[in-house]
């Protein structure tokens, strides 16, 4: 059962420049400040609206579709995110404590793509390291650009397609949701690159679980 929600509605490190006295003369000390995310839940304290998947908390962000592919139980299966032509599909795998795991999987998600007889190149993006790719799909040629961000024991990997696959600046309010993506790692200890669990909201599961019977024939829906 697919279901869409329209919403209303901001490198992962920059430097925070301060100036101290030490001795009587002034010096210049740098310290990791986080300027856009994903972040982990640990490290945000405002008041985004976000809608809760579990493992994701996505942003509010106007004219932002979020399109949820989840079992009877609701268990999620597929996160996109829709604004026009441009998509983001969103997926987030658990890592280990001591470094990410976005390099390698970027290499394995390359050598896919060429073993599948498409085009692709690695490119260095806003995010760090990105995949341009062409597929081959029913519909002809598509583009993706695929991006990867290391958190805390925690890896998202997020998929353009459309224009914003050859144009990042097109990306608006997908930039945006990204930017602003929180992650509930949780405390379990799971293995590398095993998804981390997404649920769907309480009211919405019930909902799907008492359609499940339609499930098949049932329409994409505003929740």
């Amino acid at each position: 059962m697919i279901f869409s929600r329209k919403r209303a509605g901001a490198g992962r490190h920059t430097r925070d420049e301060r100036t101290t006295e030490v001795g009587g003369q002034s010096t210049e000390e740098s310290t990791p400040t986080l300027e856009r995310g994903p972040y982990d839940i640990t490290e945000v304290n405002d008041d985004v609206q976000r809608l809760d998947l579990g493992s994701l908390h996505i942003p509010a962000v106007a004219e932002v579709e979020v399109r949820v592919q989840a079992d009877p139980q609701g268990v999620i299966q597929q996160v996109v995110l829709v604004h026009g032509e441009n998509a983001l599909q969103l997926g987030v795998f658990a890592a280990p404590r001591s470094e990410g795991i976005w390099d390698e999987v970027r290499e394995e998600i390359r050598q896919s793509l060429l073993r599948d007889g498409a085009d692709a190149q690695e490119v260095d993006g806003e995010y760090g390291p990105e995949l341009h790719a062409q597929v081959r799909t029913p519909d002809g040629p598509t583009n993706l650009r695929f991006v990867g961000v290391d958190g805390p024991r925690w890896m998202v990997r997020g998929v353009f397609q459309g224009p914003v696959a050859l144009d990042p600046t097109t990306a608006g309010p997908l930039a945006e949701c990204l930017d602003g993506l929180v992650v509930d790692r949780g405390q379990e200890a799971k293995p590398v690159r095993e998804p981390l669990p997404l649920r769907l909201p309480k009211e919405i599961a019930d909902q799907a679980g008492a359609e499940a019977g339609d499930a098949s024939t049932a329409e994409p829906r505003q929740v």
